[in-house]
């Protein structure tokens, strides 16, 4: 089993050790784990710092490998918060650092953040959610330094409505744009967590990738505490199977490599 989102103390809402969070991916009975600390460069609430010292995080993962390494295997990743004005930046990162996993993710819409609700401020529910999925495809045709899309709907863990509108034909222009280009998404189960009655993305975000072609998968946590790794992996992995995905990945170098869903599940 393999839990490919997860945070630690370098990420700014996190105070989780690194260590702390491996030896709970190995009680849990995990074989293979990525750190996905964030980096969010401009972030709106000030509050939160989201960068990191990059040969600080390296040496803690070499580390954690040299001392967990006949146990369990961790991948050094990271989530990257995208915005357009940002996108330069994130590439010159993801140029200079050898990360085996990029999660590129969209935590703010027009320099408003999705935490504090900012971005539902002097419009309707429709019209933010419509927002977020067009910054989302502007940024995704400008940026191709990343491996996966994290938590697509994500919007919706914040919205207070359910929107009327299930954006699926942005939502296809988007996987038209990363499909080809070898990208996938993952499967965040942390929906599931935070109350929403599935985890992110929706059946119906993934039955569309599904249709448009797309069959990269990774599964992650998005933990932030020790007792979340691993949360739901194993369901998440059942229903990837009843929809029809063969494959989970993993990465190396940047690299995915795909394991047999039906041979995890045995």
């Amino acid at each position: 089993m393999f839990d490919y989102h997860m945070h630690t103390a370098y990420s700014a809402d996190c105070e989780a050790a690194p260590e702390e969070m491996v030896r709970a991916a190995i009680q849990t009975g995990l074989t293979e784990i990525c750190i996905t600390d964030h980096i969010d460069y401009e972030y709106p609430d000030k509050n939160f710092i989201f960068e990191f010292d990059q040969h600080a995080y390296r040496n803690t993962i070499e580390g954690l490998n040299d001392r967990y390494g006949s146990e369990i295997r961790v991948k050094r990743g990271v989530e990257v918060g995208i915005q357009p004005q940002v996108l330069s930046t994130c590439t010159t990162l993801i140029q200079e650092e050898a990360f085996d996993f990029i999660i590129c993710s969209m935590h703010t819409v027009e320099k408003r953040d999705l935490h504090f609700g900012a971005i539902f401020e002097d419009r309707t529910i429709d019209e933010a959610v419509d927002a977020y999925y067009q910054e989302l495809l502007r940024c995704v045709r400008k940026f191709d330094a990343f491996s996966v899309l994290g938590h697509v709907d994500l919007i919706k863990r914040y919205s207070k409505e359910v929107p009327s509108s299930n954006s699926h034909d942005c939502l296809k222009e988007i996987f038209s744009e990363i499909i080809p280009r070898g990208k996938g998404i993952e499967i965040n189960t942390s929906g599931v967590r935070y109350g929403l009655p599935t985890a992110m993305p929706s059946t119906d975000i993934l039955e569309l990738y599904k249709a448009c072609g797309g069959e990269i998968l990774t599964i992650g946590s998005d933990a932030h505490r020790p007792t979340d790794v691993g949360f739901d992996i194993r369901e998440s992995l059942k229903l990837a199977s009843d929809m029809g995905f063969r494959f989970v990945a993993t990465y190396d170098k940047r690299k995915p490599q795909f394991h047999s869903i039906d041979q995890l599940l045995r």
